[in-house]
């Protein structure tokens, strides 16, 4: 492959710094309700039966995926029309308001169903920011570096969220044991959201974006027209774009339906069948978020020596494996280090793409690049969370633990196919190896 990169500028180094550290602080912010929600929604939303009580964490935890599609919208059209940086910017400030305001937000006990309200819409400003700067981050590092470095740095930022929610784990854990206050915890992400807002503002922007906007500038001076509609920079490859755009969404589909079966119905099971506190159930999942966090570290160091492509489809094998067989492994084994086993292989092998992600990037046209990927991420979380969050209450009451394949053979069938389409487009760009 022509134009390989084997190490990184200082300048790329200091980006890549940056933007770790960022989504590092982001995923923290954004994890940390998610994983103390089996303490904060006993805070703010009322008491009710375990039914209920499924419904209402289902809702809590969904809620911050609601309006991702519209933040993606937003955040799409400020990083293909204004650039990336803009955008990890404003998302980072984002994310530092709504962690101000949970950190000094009154309790049910104390203003009633207001709480509730005011704790849902601040979720739903930390999914919408947190959306924008993954993904921001994301297209930054590929477009500011080449293969096979490109891989293991652009994997960097899964690594750094996973470290965000292990810390927001860490946190969790802490608070329950020692009984520390909660709101510590977020005027914590306060301060380094804005640490993080103004460390970025001395990013560049991304030399692919500006030259493309430059290109763009001289077409138009010298067609001298000002519309972009019959530019053929603006409008390359529009059709393949379509086509890529929904094999990213069903690839995209996959990582939900993992995260929120190791996370929260494992822990639902814990609680239920094993008789776990929540202390206990956030202390287990910290432990699993380490197993990911070490595993997710791997996998960006080998990504650099084996093609990820092919990291992707042996992750594939055994999660086919180990998800067809978990309701049965669930159902007869009577043993928590059962459910531990089923979180671990869900988190390490889910269905995710990574380090393979800057390859489905590099396929869209620049100019639709960050619309299409933020659509796709947003998306996708929207749907299969509500998907899975209420449909695994419903088909955990007629079918038991088997209703998990309801969701999971059609999730498989698809990444395969996306996962197929992808090696399609690298195979005819002469890229695969």
């Amino acid at each position: 492959m022509q134009g390989e990169q084997t190490s990184l500028t200082r300048a790329q180094k200091e980006a890549v710094g940056l933007l770790s550290i960022g989504t590092f602080l982001e995923y923290f912010d954004l994890m940390l309700y998610v994983h103390m929600a089996v303490l904060l929604n006993e805070l703010f939303f009322p008491k009710t039966d375990p039914h209920t009580a499924s419904l209402l964490t289902a809702f809590a935890f969904c809620s911050t995926y609601l309006l991702r599609p519209f933040g993606a919208l937003i955040f799409g059209w400020i990083g293909d029309n204004i650039g990336r940086k803009a955008t990890v910017i404003i998302t980072t400030f984002m994310m530092a308001f709504s962690c101000f305001v949970m950190a000094n937000l009154p309790t049910y006990v104390q203003i009633g169903i207001t709480a509730s309200y005011l704790v849902t819409i601040c979720r739903i400003l930390q999914g919408m920011s947190s959306m924008g700067e993954f993904i921001g981050a994301q297209l930054y590092l590929t477009e500011i570096t080449k293969p096979p470095i490109q891989y293991p740095v652009v994997a960097l930022t899964s690594v750094f969220s996973i470290l965000g929610g292990t810390a927001a784990l860490a946190v969790a854990s802490l608070t329950t044991l020692y009984e520390f206050s909660w709101r510590s915890a977020f005027w914590f992400g306060v301060i380094v959201a804005l640490i993080g807002t103004v460390a970025r503002t001395t990013l560049k922007e991304t030399p692919d974006f500006a030259d493309a906007k430059r290109r763009v500038k001289s077409t138009i001076e010298h067609s001298q027209t000002k519309s972009l509609t019959n530019n053929p920079i603006w409008n390359e490859s529009k059709d393949s774009d379509k086509k890529t755009f929904l094999s990213l969404f069903i690839l995209d589909c996959g990582w939900p339906v993992c995260f929120y079966f190791a996370y929260v119905f494992c822990g639902n099971i814990l609680k239920q069948k094993f008789g776990f506190t929540a202390e206990q159930v956030i202390q287990q999942n910290f432990i699993v978020s380490i197993v990911q966090l070490v595993c997710m570290i791997v996998l960006s160091w080998i990504s650099y020596k084996i093609y990820p492509p092919k990291i992707v489809k042996i992750k594939l094998l055994f999660f086919i494996a180990i998800a067809l067989f978990s309701p049965f492994l669930i159902a007869i084994i009577n043993s928590s280090y059962t459910i531990f086993f089923i979180q671990c292989c869900f988190i390490v092998f889910a269905c995710d793409y990574v380090p393979a992600m800057p390859i489905t990037y590099k396929h869209i046209s620049i100019f639709r690049r960050f619309t299409y990927s933020s659509i796709s991420y947003a998306l996708s979380r929207s749907l299969m969370y509500l998907i899975t969050s209420f449909g695994l209450i419903y088909l955990f009451e007629y079918l038991g633990y088997f209703g998990l394949l309801i969701i999971i053979v059609p999730v498989i069938m698809g990444y395969t196919l996306s996962i197929i389409h992808f090696d399609k487009l690298e195979k005819e760009a002469g890229n695969y190896r």
